[in-house]
């Protein structure tokens, strides 16, 4: 399949998945593309005689999706923690494996150690493998630098993905994900001298499109979270946040409070919690990779979250300790699975609500003048993309117009 010039997709099922709701399924439907974008998109029989010209390309019934949003992943890091696993394995939680020196803190090593070019080489396979599966979009954190060379570094080393792949990369600052050994006890210390310097100068140099933390026991206080946000405001960046994975602490309406563009995990979030995100606009970003991987049981409230309008997405958490997974298909399985969404919430949450968690508007759905960024499947319904686990079945992704 090869598209050059103004092309038209025809013969086939859209799912254009419109801001009103439903899959928006049409029957024997056409996509008009011209210069990365999409003219038109309905029914063939409609098509408008001023894109009757257009290069066609036949796609024998298949049906056809925007391509899919990763929006929360840890792509970028060194090393690996498959110790961790096996620990996990025989018995020990993620807590206590984080306390005595693992978890977050004990990628910090390898990413320090490994050059920028290191880093990109080493992402580029998990990057593929998402890829290969219709992405267009992957956010991408720092965070396991912890000091301010390192997390520019990771950013850096993101930014060039986008070189490398067509792909749009979203970086986030993720200075607040963990307290490197040099300052445990020393929080503010850490916040003061390097999470926030860090932040000034990513901003400085362009490399940060948003600013998260992790608001956790393990982690940082809301108190502190609340210090990055206000400097995330300072500089203009919007935020987002790690918030109730592992306990209540008040993360999730602390997102809300500061309009952020998602709280994620929210496994322990409320019902007051989601009338906060609703006021918000915030989107609840769910991560079942990270679930299943640590064996939590404590599920999201997903019910919660629909009675009170709350926009959910789905993302893997791509990251080497607890959620080292890049395959959105079997995360929207397990979304389905474990948290019981519908196949459309799956499938929202993988590119409308993916793009809204992101701050973008021009993807996501199948509409004229957004990007003609699209996933072309051998597939009859959209189920059949949540259905099967450990199977792809993408026959082609078009990215600004071109294969």
């Amino acid at each position: 399949m090869e598209l050059h010039g103004p092309a038209l997709l025809s013969n086939a099922r859209l799912v254009t998945l419109p801001e009103t709701g439903g899959y928006g399924l049409v029957e024997h439907g056409a996509v008009a593309i011209r210069d990365g974008r999409i003219e038109w998109a309905g029914p063939e029989a409609d098509l408008p005689a001023a894109f009757s010209g257009h290069a066609r390309q036949d796609l024998e019934g298949r049906l056809v999706t925007p391509a899919f949003i990763d929006c929360h992943t840890h792509l970028v890091h060194g090393g690996h923690r498959a110790r961790e696993f096996e620990m996990r394995l025989e018995g020990a939680s993620y807590e206590e494996i984080a306390r005595a020196g693992g978890g977050i803190v004990s990628s910090v090593s390898a990413t320090r150690a490994a050059s920028e070019g290191e880093l990109v080489a080493s992402a580029l396979p998990r990057l593929d493998a998402l890829l290969a599966e219709g992405v267009a979009v992957v956010e991408i954190k720092s965070g396991y630098g912890l000091d301010i060379e390192t997390e520019l570094k990771m950013l850096r080393a993101a930014r060039s993905l986008a070189s490398e792949r067509k792909v749009r990369v979203r970086t986030t600052y993720l200075g607040a994900h963990a307290l490197p050994p040099e300052y445990k006890g020393r929080e503010e210390a850490y916040l003061d001298e390097v999470c926030l310097p860090g932040l000034r100068r990513a901003a400085a140099e362009g490399l940060v499109d948003a600013v998260d933390g992790f608001c956790e026991g393990i982690a940082f206080s809301v108190a502190s979270m609340r210090k990055v946000f206000d400097e995330a405001r300072r500089l203009g960046l919007p935020v987002k946040l790690h918030a109730e994975q592992l306990s209540h602490l008040g993360g999730t309406r602390l997102a809300a409070d500061y309009g952020a563009l998602s709280a994620d995990h929210v496994e322990y979030a409320t019902d007051a919690d989601a009338a906060a995100l609703a006021r918000s606009g915030t989107v609840a970003v769910l991560l079942p990779g990270a679930f299943y991987a640590i064996r939590e049981t404590q599920v999201p409230p997903v019910a919660a979250f629909r009675a009170h309008g709350v926009p959910m997405a789905l993302a893997t958490d791509c990251n080497p300790g607890t959620s080292p997974l890049t395959s959105l298909l079997l995360t929207m399985n397990m979304g389905c699975t474990f948290f019981r969404l519908t196949v459309e919430e799956a499938l929202r949450g993988v590119t409308v609500n993916a793009a809204r968690a992101l701050g973008l508007s021009d993807c996501g759905r199948i509409a004229p003048g957004l990007r003609a960024d699209l996933a072309v499947w051998n597939a009859g319904s959209p189920a059949e993309l949540a259905y099967r686990f450990g199977f792809n079945p993408l026959h082609a992704r078009i990215f600004g117009g071109s294969e």
